[in-house]
This record gives C-alpha cells, sequence and structure tokens, in this order.
C-alpha cells in the first residue's frame, strides 16, 4: 500500500513536473512574439544606438561650399569656435588599387627628374582588354588635340583656334621617356592642361604605353625627320 502511494506520488511529480515545462515553453513563445511586434511596431524609433557619432557620421561633399564662421582649412586658426576640415588626404597615403605616387615636384629640376621614372607596365605585360582601354582613354581625353592616331591633327588642332598641339609621332616625343611624358600629364604642359584629375596614375601610364603603340619605332622616326629635311631643303 505505501509503494502504491509513492508511485502514485512519483507519477504526479512527473505530470507536474511536464506541465511546468510546457508553460515554460509557451511564455517563452509568448515572449518572444511581444518583442517582435514591438519591434516591428517602431521602426521610426530605433531605439539606443551605441557611440552615434561613429553609426551617423557627418559627411561632407568634397568640393561643397563650407560656411567660413564655422569650418576652416588652416590650421592656424584651429581652437575655438572654428572646426578644422581639411579636404585633402593625408600625406604619403594612396588609395585602395593605386600605383606608387609620384612625388616629383612641378618645377625644373622635377620635369628633369622625371625621365628618371620608369613606367611600371614595362614589367607588367599589358592584356589584350588593358590596351583597348587605353585606347578608349586615350580617344576620350587625347584624341580631341592630338588625333585618333597622335599625329597632333584633332579636331581642336584642325580648327584653328589653338595651335602647337603636339604630333606624338615625330622623333623628339618617340625618343620622350615615359616618366617625362607622365609628368607633362600629371602637371599640365604648355597649352596642355593638367589630367590628374580625370586620369589616375594607372591609366595614365596605360595610355602612355598605347601612345608608344601609335608611335612609328626610333629608327623609323629618325628616317621620317630626316627625309622632312631634305624635302624641305
Amino acid at each position: 500500500m505505501i509503494q502504491e502511494c509513492q508511485i502514485n506520488l512519483k507519477n504526479k511529480k512527473d505530470k507536474v513536473f511536464i506541465i511546468m515545462k510546457k508553460i515554460a515553453a509557451i511564455s517563452l513563445l509568448v515572449l518572444g512574439a511581444c518583442i517582435a511586434i514591438v519591434s516591428c511596431d517602431s521602426k521610426r524609433e530605433p531605439g539606443k544606438i551605441y557611440m552615434p557619432d561613429m553609426a551617423y557620421s557627418r559627411a561632407y561633399e568634397t568640393y561643397a561650399g563650407r560656411d567660413s564662421s564655422v569650418f576652416t582649412n588652416h590650421i592656424d586658426e584651429v581652437g575655438g569656435s572654428k572646426i578644422y576640415y581639411d579636404n585633402n588626404p593625408v600625406k604619403g597615403t594612396i588609395k585602395r588599387g593605386e600605383l606608387f605616387p609620384y612625388t616629383l615636384p612641378n618645377d625644373s629640376n622635377g620635369y628633369a627628374m622625371s625621365a628618371m621614372v620608369k613606367n611600371p607596365y614595362d614589367s607588367i605585360k599589358m592584356t589584350e582588354a588593358d590596351l583597348k582601354e587605353a585606347g578608349r582613354l586615350f580617344n576620350i581625353n587625347c584624341a580631341i588635340c592630338h588625333g585618333e592616331k597622335a599625329q597632333g591633327n584633332g579636331p581642336i588642332s584642325t580648327s584653328g583656334k589653338i595651335g602647337g598641339i603636339a604630333n606624338l609621332t615625330l622623333d623628339n616625343y618617340v625618343k620622350m621617356a615615359d616618366g617625362t611624358m607622365f609628368h607633362s600629364i600629371a602637371y599640365g604642359k604648355n597649352n596642355m592642361g593638367s589630367y590628374a584629375s580625370q586620369l589616375d596614375k594607372k591609366q595614365r601610364w596605360m595610355i602612355i604605353k598605347y601612345i608608344r603603340t601609335l608611335q612609328p619605332k626610333p629608327m623609323e622616326a629618325s628616317s621620317t625627320v630626316s627625309k622632312d629635311s631634305t624635302k624641305t631643303k
């Protein structure tokens, strides 16, 4: 009799435990559903944000005008009520994927030293796709003056409005170092302005490599110049 009572008591405890587990599971499900409903219902109130100044940082357009009474780009004006903001990238840094920095100055010394700078594509083989892209960039940025074949007969040249446009197939340009040509594209030379903002370093070197495909070989260029000078005489 005592054993039967103990067995019944154990069975009742097991049933109570099972019921409590079910109640706990149902409570968790209801709580989760309530949280989900409340979260979806408050879309316009995202709640607390950890470090909001980093989550929503102030962004500025590079060339956008700024209130000079609030912002300054002069380091000596830092402090007080003005905020220092420099548009230029940090010195010595380059953007991801960019080729090595070009640091020669835009003066006579820099121009002379540029002849020593090697075209990185001398050691990197340009694929057919690269050469095609270089040709496209040349036609967009250079052919308007220098012509499709780099002979100095582009639409602007033949219009007569601007003179002195270089024929890049002549001997002096054939012999010009790639670095010097790069220097001229980067800083501008004579009537040609800088193309540093239109073409990144990789594109400039690619265009120079493409120009070499339009030029005659050095010996051919020399013989062409000799024949022209003979005819002139």
